[in-house]
C-alpha cells in the first residue's frame, strides 16, 4: 500500500475516475471535500464531522440523535453549569474506573499493543493526559509548563518536544496510570470549585509553544473539548479491548 504522509499536494486536487478500493485516511483534513457520483460501500468513518450532505441530506444531526439514543450518557457531556460540570465529569469518571478495571486483567504487553493502527490502551491514556494538560492547565488555567512528559499529542502537532513532552518515552502502564489518575484529579478539583463566572469568563490561556494556540476561549469551551475527547476515545479503547479479549 502507498503511504503519503504529512503531505499537502492533494490539496484543492481532483481526483476522476480514480479507484480508491481499500483506501485508509489517518488524521486528514477533509474539509470542503466534494464528492461526485461516487461509491461509497461498506465505508467506516470516525472522527470530527459537521455540515456532511449525503444526497441533499444534513446527516450529521441524524448521527448525533442516532449516538445520544445509543449512549444516554453523551447528554451529560454538554455542561453549562457548575452543577452539570460536576454531573459530566461524574460520567468519565464512571466510565473509565470500569474500563481500566477491565484492561488491568491483560498482560502488560496486550496494554501497549495497537489494534489496526490505532493507539493502545496506554497510549491513549497517555493521549487524554496531553488533553488535559491542553485544555485544562494551558487553555484555562495558564499554566507556564502544563505538559507531562509522557503525554501524547495527535499526530497532527509536532512530536511536543519544544513545549516539555518527550516523544522517545516508554512508560509502563503503571507510570501512566499514576500520571492519568493525577490530570482527573486536576479536573475534578477544578469542576467541584468551579463558579458560573468560573466557567464563563473567557481567559487568553495559551501564550508560548503548545497546543491550542492562544485564543480567548471560555472554561465552558473547553471543557466541552475534555469531555468530547474523554467519550470518543474511550469508546475507542473499550472497541479494541473487545478485539484484544477476543484474540486472547
Amino acid at each position: 500500500m502507498t503511504t503519503f504522509r504529512n503531505a499537502d499536494q492533494f490539496r484543492d486536487a481532483q481526483f476522476i475516475d480514480v479507484d480508491m478500493t481499500g483506501a485508509q485516511f489517518r488524521e486528514t483534513d477533509l474539509t470542503g471535500t466534494r464528492m461526485r457520483g461516487v461509491i461509497l460501500v461498506n465505508a467506516d468513518i470516525d472522527g470530527y464531522i459537521r455540515d456532511l450532505v449525503i444526497n441533499g441530506v444534513d446527516v450529521v444531526p441524524l448521527v448525533e440523535a442516532e449516538l445520544d439514543r445509543r449512549h444516554p450518557e453523551r447528554t451529560k457531556l454538554r455542561p453549562t453549569t457548575p452543577q452539570a460540570a460536576r454531573e459530566a465529569w461524574d460520567v468519565v469518571e464512571s466510565l473509565w474506573a470500569a474500563t481500566v478495571e477491565r484492561a488491568r486483567r491483560l498482560n502488560e504487553a496486550d496494554l501497549h499493543r495497537s489494534v489496526d493502527d490505532e493507539w493502545s490502551f496506554a497510549e491513549t491514556l497517555r493521549h487524554l493526559v496531553m488533553v488535559t494538560d491542553a485544555w485544562l492547565s494551558r487553555a484555562v488555567l495558564a499554566e507556564s509548563r502544563p505538559f507531562h512528559p509522557i503525554g501524547l499529542p495527535a499526530s497532527f502537532l509536532t512530536n511536543g518536544a519544544e513545549f516539555g513532552i518527550d516523544a522517545d518515552a516508554e512508560p509502563s502502564f503503571d507510570e501512566v496510570l499514576a500520571v492519568r489518575a493525577d490530570r482527573m484529579a486536576r479536573v475534578r478539583a477544578f469542576v467541584d470549585s468551579a463558579t458560573q463566572d468560573d466557567l464563563d469568563r473567557t481567559r487568553d490561556g495559551g501564550a508560548g509553544a503548545g497546543w491550542p494556540p492562544a485564543a480567548s476561549r471560555s472554561a465552558t469551551a473547553c471543557l466541552h473539548v475534555i469531555l468530547n475527547e474523554e467519550w470518543t476515545h474511550h469508546q475507542f479503547a473499550v472497541r479494541d479491548l473487545a478485539i484484544i479479549e477476543g484474540e486472547s
